[in-house]
C-alpha cells in the first residue's frame, strides 16, 4: 500500500491560527486538508462527513450559522477524498463477498479501518492545538465520531451522531433498490458528466421525502465536488473500512460522552431502526427522530439540525461546568 497526494491542495502546512481558506495538516502520518471558521478562542465543533463526501458537503450556511452561535467550526476531508491523502491500495477485493464476510463477522480486507480515520481526526486536532472539541458526524462520519468517543473520551465535549449506525447489520441495511443504485457505477466512470448524472440518481433515491432538494442547486453542489477532487477508488476503500469495522455495539457501550443521536424517520439507506439501536447502546444518549428526513442535508433539515446541535453542545458545556454527567435518555 502506498500513499499519494490529494487533488490539488494548498501548499501550506497547518497554522493553528489559520481561518477561512483551506490548509494542510500532517496527521497520523498522512496529509489532511481542513478549513476553520470562527474565533479561535471559541469552543470547537469538528464536523466529520460521510462516505465519499468532501468537506464542502458541509453546507456553508450551516457552518456559518454554527459560527454565529458562538462556535469555532473545523471541517475537513477524510483520507481518500478531496485534497487529503489518497491511499493507493493495489488490492481490489470483491464487494459482495466482503459484505457477506462482514455480515458473518469474518475478517474483511481493507486498506485501513475506521479507527485509523478516527486517529486522523485526533491528529488534526493535535495539529490545530485543540484540546477538546464537540463532534458532529454524518453517516460514516458518525461512525468515526463514535470511534473517537470510545477511544479518546478526554478529547471530547459532546458527540452528535447523525443518520449513522452501530454496525449492527440486522438494523443497518437499507432498501434493496437504494443499495443497488448506490453500488452501481456511472455509465462512463471517467466522464465527469456521467459521474454527475450518477450522483443525481443516488441522491434521488436517498433524499428526504419531506424536504425535497432544489434539483438545480443539488446538481451544482455535486458538480462543484467533482470539479474540486475526484478519486473513485477512495469511495470504495472507505466502504471497505465500514464493512471491516463490523458490529461496534460493544465499543459504543464504552462511550460516556454526552451524546445526541439524530436520525431521519424516512431514511431509505440507513433505516431509522439504526438510530434507535445506536442510542440504545450509548449510555445516556438522547435520540431525536426527524419526520420526513432521509439521508441527505437539504436546507430545511439543516435548520432543524442546527437547533438540535447547538442546544446539545450548550447543554453538554453547562453539565460539564456544573460537574454533572450526561443526561440519561428517556
Amino acid at each position: 500500500m502506498s500513499r499519494v497526494g490529494g487533488g490539488a491542495p494548498p501548499g501550506q502546512q497547518a497554522d493553528p491560527g489559520q481561518v477561512g481558506g483551506e490548509a494542510m495538516a500532517r496527521a497520523n502520518g498522512i496529509d489532511i486538508c481542513y478549513q476553520t471558521l470562527g474565533d479561535r478562542g471559541s469552543s470547537a465543533i469538528l464536523l466529520i462527513m460521510g462516505l465519499g463526501m468532501q468537506l464542502i458537503a458541509w453546507p456553508d450556511a450551516f457552518c456559518e450559522s454554527l459560527v454565529g452561535s458562538g462556535f469555532r467550526v473545523i471541517r475537513f476531508d477524510n483520507r481518500d477524498v478531496g485534497h487529503s491523502t489518497h491511499i493507493d491500495w493495489r488490492q481490489r477485493p470483491r464487494l459482495l463477498p466482503s459484505i457477506a464476510r462482514g455480515v458473518l463477522g469474518l475478517p474483511v480486507r481493507s486498506p485501513y479501518r475506521l479507527s485509523d480515520m478516527a486517529d486522523d481526526a485526533i491528529g488534526l486536532l493535535d495539529a490545530l492545538q485543540v484540546a477538546r472539541t464537540h463532534l458532529v458526524g454524518v453517516s460514516m462520519g458518525g461512525m468515526i465520531a463514535q470511534c473517537m468517543a470510545a477511544r479518546y473520551p478526554d478529547r471530547l465535549l459532546s458527540l452528535t451522531s447523525i443518520m449513522s449506525s452501530s454496525g449492527n447489520w440486522r438494523v443497518a441495511c437499507g432498501k434493496p433498490a437504494v443499495l443497488r443504485q448506490l453500488l452501481r457505477r456511472p455509465a462512463r466512470p471517467d466522464d465527469p458528466s456521467s459521474q454527475l448524472d450518477h450522483l443525481m440518481r443516488v441522491f434521488g433515491v436517498i433524499g428526504s421525502p419531506g424536504f425535497p432538494s432544489d434539483q438545480a442547486d443539488l446538481r451544482e453542489q455535486l458538480a462543484r465536488a467533482i470539479r474540486r477532487a475526484n478519486y473513485a477508488a477512495g469511495h470504495y476503500q472507505q466502504l471497505l473500512a465500514i464493512i471491516a469495522a463490523g458490529d461496534r455495539r460493544r465499543e459504543l457501550a464504552k462511550i460516556r460522552t454526552p451524546t445526541l443521536v439524530i436520525h431521519g424517520a424516512d431514511d431509505p439507506l440507513v433505516p431509522v431502526a439504526a438510530g434507535y439501536d445506536t442510542a440504545k447502546h450509548i449510555a445516556g444518549a438522547r435520540l431525536a427522530i426527524i419526520r420526513g428526513m432521509g439521508h441527505d442535508l437539504p436546507p430545511a433539515v439543516q435548520k432543524l439540525l442546527l437547533q438540535a446541535v447547538v442546544s446539545h453542545c450548550r447543554d453538554a458545556e453547562a453539565s460539564a461546568a456544573s460537574g454533572l454527567g450526561p443526561r440519561r435518555s428517556t
